[in-house]
């Protein structure tokens, strides 16, 4: 069964803050969210850091084995790169952020988390939460020194005792969960859920809304009950791909690793070309009359080595962006099947035929035991030259019925007859089905 998030992202800067310290990625197969800390521009800088570290992951199918280790160790080297960056801008010595990111690998899922930001799941009617805070007062609740509802209101519930700060003893916890049709994974920031009550939560998140509707929801209610925090939402909702009605294939990339509206709760622009132009305005200085009051999260001073920063930052948004774009084309590519020749012998192949220079945008799915010598002629060069399916099971009936034809080819010749092309029934290899080409001309890949 192909599992997929149908998913949405959103963030707020809350009621009180003048900047959004929080990013939050909703992907296909990655959710992640990041709050950020350490004074202006440098939570911005951590927490959009480590999400930039981990969005091409969304675009990788891996088992759940290498889906584990490839997601720790994209986490290890954004941590390393918060090292360099304080390094570099004695100003920024401090930052860090909390992270949870969910990667789906097949019906696995890999959560990694540090902080006290907060996951949650949504099964069989009921709502948990499936992360434990790294907070000062969780170890008191740990401890029996405290109970659950004292630690709400503690003075001291912000004070977190593990995140990502560059240091080598930074590691998050990684554990693997099995998916489950119809299962609705939450990730927040504190800007929700110190300020919203947990069954108020509870009951937005099981109302069946869609997860866009439930994340605007969210927000809205954190902000009427007066969040002075930055508010970010992230949802995913684990759906059988091949039965929902145009789901999302456009990541969502919000808060400080995003450009943003103040005060504003929504995705990242319409396309990726979009987000690019914007940056690439931002960056050079520029601005359009219909953007609005438009910002970089790691905007500061415009000298020094605050000038230098802000750039390489653009420059890497700008790089997440196109790099989404790309991801969605890839996405869209490996929907697609085709029969065609490996090796002499007939094979499934995942992907389109065509390669976007040396990347390939295809793989055997499986290969048959039979061989292309023994099809008809016109089938044997229809195959040759790639049958394109709508499906995994359209490709795999089309291979039956060659399977068919080459026995019957093969028999024949074995008795000294002749295989004509007339005898066999292959309608599916008519020349409006074989000549259907899949949508990846130049055009269309270069502007994604």
């Amino acid at each position: 069964m192909p599992f997929a998030f149908h998913y949405a992202a959103r963030s707020d800067v809350g009621m009180v803050r003048s900047e959004n310290q929080d990013s939050g990625y909703a992907g296909p197969r990655l959710l992640a969210m990041a709050d950020g800390m350490g004074g202006h521009a440098g939570g911005d800088i951590a927490s959009s850091t480590v999400i930039g570290a981990l969005v091409d992951l969304d675009g990788e199918a891996l088992g759940s084995s290498e889906a584990s280790s490839a997601l720790l160790q994209r986490i290890t080297a954004a941590n390393d790169q918060l090292a360099e960056i304080a390094k570099a801008e004695p100003a920024l010595h401090g930052m860090g952020t909390t992270l949870i990111a969910i990667l789906r690998s097949h019906n696995k899922l890999v959560l990694a988390h540090i902080g006290d930001s907060r996951a949650f799941l949504a099964r069989d009617g009921k709502l948990t939460q499936i992360t434990k805070d790294h907070s000062f007062v969780q170890n008191l609740v740990d401890e029996g020194r405290i109970t659950e509802e004292e630690a709400m209101g503690h003075p001291q519930r912000s004070l977190v005792t593990r995140v990502l700060t560059g240091q080598d003893d930074d590691e998050p916890d990684v554990t693997v969960r099995e998916a489950r049709i119809g299962d609705r994974y939450l990730i927040a920031s504190d800007g929700l859920t110190d300020y919203v009550a947990g069954d108020t939560i509870a009951e937005l998140v099981l109302a069946g809304e869609t997860p866009a509707a439930t994340a605007d929801r969210l927000v809205a209610l954190a902000l009427k009950a007066g969040a002075p925090d930055n508010v970010t939402i992230v949802i995913g909702d684990v759906v059988d791909i091949t039965k929902v009605t145009a789901p999302p294939t456009q990541p969502q990339i919000v808060g400080a690793a995003a450009t943003r509206t103040k005060g504003g709760t929504r995705p990242i622009p319409v396309t990726p070309a979009a987000k690019a132009a914007a940056l690439s305005r931002e960056a050079a200085g520029q601005s359009e009359d219909d953007d609005g009051d438009v910002t970089l999260a790691e905007e500061g001073p415009a000298s020094g080595p605050a000038k230098w920063l802000r750039r390489v930052a653009v420059l890497g948004l700008v790089l997440i962006v196109l790099g989404g774009g790309a991801y969605a084309a890839y996405a869209w590519s490996q929907r697609q099947y085709f029969v065609a020749d490996h090796q002499g012998n007939v094979a499934i192949y995942q992907g389109v035929s065509q390669d976007l220079g040396p990347i390939k945008l295809s793989h055997v799915e499986s290969e048959s035991d039979v061989l292309i010598d023994d099809l008809p002629d016109f089938e044997r060069q229809q195959v040759q030259e790639t049958i394109v399916k709508d499906s995994l099971t359209d490709a795999q009936a089309l291979l039956n019925r060659l399977r068919t034809d080459a026995l019957r080819c093969a028999a024949s010749r074995a008795t000294g007859g002749a295989c004509d092309d007339s005898s066999t029934t292959t309608p599916s290899t008519t020349p409006s089905t074989t000549t259907t080409t899949a949508p990846t001309t130049p055009s269309t890949t270069t502007t994604r």
